[in-house]
């Protein structure tokens, strides 16, 4: 591959053993302050390395596949793809943006159940194969469209959790796998393996159990139409928590070994998306406007809670929302709480808050309820966890401005990936020293030559 893109509009922070996380936020909060508080991101791309060290470790030889629409920010990208990571694609502009790191077509699949056929042709034509597919209607535009085309066939899996319902949106039947096999050997497409997906919210593991035993159907059946099945893609879900991958392993291992072995030449792929760079990207934003509200129009409804009638109770307007980096809070819970960058005395009084986003839609509340001391227009708060579903394309509602972007590294995982022999000289050109305490600019550039 070709390395990182000599014009990536972009640069890294190397970091000296002095330097923190806070002390990179610290020293972006301090530049913003003085030029325009707008919000940003302080992405640690070492935990990037840490956590494919930690997958290799716990799930080898299972291949790693990055869902791009996860986090498509181009350093995320350029160090997995230097990492030796697939990627999972789900539209043109996804899969040209890892064209341009020179990752081969080998190491990518095209994965949207609902494909346009003018992708299809884009992803013929870029020599990409490998693709899902779950009903006939589809399976005869790819047909149409790609001739070349590997199907994996995306099994549902049946989950007893609140998301059932969701997880059987997208995936056939076992007993529609016949019929599509049928409809394939007639139009002359390969099918190559099976896919299946199992919800991170999932708490019933033994859902991989069915799923990986109703793949082996699929694929003893493939054997009697003579189509030779060599791939296995168990999907995604994976949250992060090196605890959750080691269960994951110890229920999927010996099912493996059992229906997949080695010898059997069936290649396991799976598509960690947010257990690569949930943890990696913290957000900074700035209190743009505050105001009291009435306390019982701020809790949820059904609580009650006793206070002081005297007590205020504040809503505050943050420079980013659900329009924004918060798209995600508009379907599933947020998982990370606010925490706020001021120091203020252990004893201080906290109170009821909540938090909106600057487009005065009453969907872009961002937290309901919260315990804070008591906050100031041009006050900061950090959220954490934020690097998963945050960072793609993002709305220009109400003229939003996308948070900048800084990325950092430790000298220590520079050093891991040096030894990891993966450290070349087009990536040193996207690297600049940092001392403990400077000023982080995503423009600069600084030699990094000895």
């Amino acid at each position: 591959m070709k390395g990182f893109l000599e014009d990536a509009n972009y640069s890294i922070g190397l970091l000296d053993e002095g330097a923190s996380l806070a002390d990179v936020i610290d020293n972006c909060i301090y530049e913003h302050t003085h030029s325009g508080k707008r919000a940003f991101y302080v992405g640690d791309l070492g935990k990037l390395v840490k956590k494919n060290t930690q997958w290799q470790n716990v799930m080898a030889p299972i291949k790693p596949f990055y869902p791009v629409r996860c986090n498509s920010t181009p350093g995320v990208l350029e160090i997995l793809g230097t990492l030796g990571v697939g990627f999972a694609c789900s539209s043109k502009s996804e899969m040209a943006l890892v064209q341009d790191l020179g990752i081969s077509p080998e190491n990518m699949i095209y994965t949207n159940p609902c494909k346009q056929a003018s992708q299809i042709k884009y992803a013929a034509k870029a020599g990409i194969n490998v693709m899902t597919c779950d009903n006939d209607i589809e399976l005869k535009k790819i047909a149409r469209n790609h001739p070349n085309a590997k199907l994996l066939l995306h099994i549902a899996t049946e989950d007893i959790t609140a998301d059932e319902e969701m997880n059987m949106k997208f995936g056939t039947t076992l007993k529609n796998c016949r019929h599509l096999m049928e409809c394939a050997k007639e139009l002359g497409v390969q099918i190559v393996g099976v896919k299946f997906h199992v919800s991170s919210s999932c708490k019933e593991l033994q859902t991989y159990i069915h799923a990986i035993s109703d793949a082996r159907c699929v694929f003893d059946m493939a054997e009697e139409f003579g189509f030779k099945m060599n791939m296995l893609d168990i999907g995604g879900g994976f949250t992060g928590s090196e605890l959750q991958l080691e269960e994951v392993n110890s229920i999927i291992r010996p099912l493996l070994d059992v229906y997949f072995p080695k010898e059997s030449g069936v290649n396991v792929i799976a598509e960690p998306g947010c257990y690569f760079v949930s943890s990696a990207f913290t957000l900074v934003v700035n209190i743009i406007a505050k105001k009291a509200v009435e306390y019982d129009k701020l809790l949820p409804s059904g609580v009650e809670q006793a206070r002081n009638d005297d007590e205020p109770v504040f809503t505050y307007y943050i420079n980013d929302g659900v329009y924004g980096s918060f798209a995600s809070k508009l379907s599933e819970k947020l998982n990370t709480i606010p925490e706020v960058h001021k120091k203020y005395k252990e004893d201080e009084p906290l109170f009821a808050s909540s938090l909106w986003g600057p487009s005065c839609d009453e969907l872009d509340q961002i937290v309901e309820n919260c315990l804070l001391p008591e906050l100031s227009v041009g006050d900061w708060l950090i959220f954490d966890n934020m690097g998963s579903g945050t960072l793609g394309e993002q709305s220009t509602f109400n003229d939003y401005q996308r948070p900048l972007i800084y990325y950092m590294m430790s000298f220590s995982d520079w050093d891991e990936m040096q030894d990891a022999g993966i450290a070349s000289d087009t990536l040193m050109k996207n690297f600049f020293f940092v001392p403990s305490c400077i000023q982080l600019s995503p423009e600069d550039r600084f030699s990094t030559a000895a």
